[in-house]
């Protein structure tokens, strides 16, 4: 008699991003998908993916694509996409008045994978966060086989040893797709922004 496993991933983009940057390629999530279900025997298998964007008007350049791929996710792929706008704080630093961008999912993470905790056997995290140990657990605790999929300097060791199996995506070549073209201009960009980020309204206040 076939033993149901039903799987359950919980995908933490921000995390799953750096790594992305470290291969210099996209994550295939059709095959990411196909190969978690594989790897642990699973019945069925759904996928949760938690991002946060960045608020319309923060940006010098158009943000159309980033949401179309939010919709591939769901509409091509039945991946559950759990977004919000990135949350700009006001702070006082050295240089004066600035503004930050926060947009944690962790919150979002928790509840989903607690609320959903009686329709799933096996869970799998795709995050490297320590603060996430509490969580795994308490999964563990109550029956649930728990993993962790990360990539190397992103991964906490108390999350990489407190989970049922760790693994690092990077040296699973099979999942991933597309280069990640521009590297180099991507990167230039995430600095540009967070320097502007901090200067922002600073001039004003000297």
């Amino acid at each position: 008699m076939l033993m149901m496993n039903i799987i359950y991933v919980f995908i933490d983009a921000s995390n799953l991003w750096a790594a992305q940057k470290t291969k210099s390629r996209f994550l295939d999530y059709a095959k990411t998908t196909k190969y978690m279900k594989e790897k642990f025997s699973g019945t069925t298998i759904k996928v949760f993916y938690y991002t946060a964007y960045p608020a319309e008007g923060t940006r010098d350049y158009s943000l159309d694509q980033k949401h179309k791929f939010f919709t591939f996710l769901k509409k091509g792929l039945g991946i559950f996409v759990i977004k919000k706008a990135l949350k700009r704080i006001n702070v006082l630093t050295k240089q004066g008045s600035a503004v930050e961008e926060k947009g944690n999912m962790d919150v979002e993470i928790t509840i989903d994978s607690m609320h959903h905790l009686k329709k799933y056997h096996t869970a799998i995290f795709f995050t490297g966060d320590s603060d996430f140990l509490p969580l795994v657990t308490y999964l563990r605790n109550h029956g649930k086989k728990v993993f962790v999929f990360s990539s190397r300097n992103n991964i906490s060791e108390e999350l990489r040893t407190g989970s049922d199996g760790y693994t690092d995506i990077l040296d699973i070549d099979e999942l991933w797709g597309k280069e990640l073209k521009h590297r180099v201009e991507l990167e230039k960009r995430e600095k540009t922004v967070k320097k502007a980020t901090l200067r922002e309204e600073g001039c004003s206040g000297m």
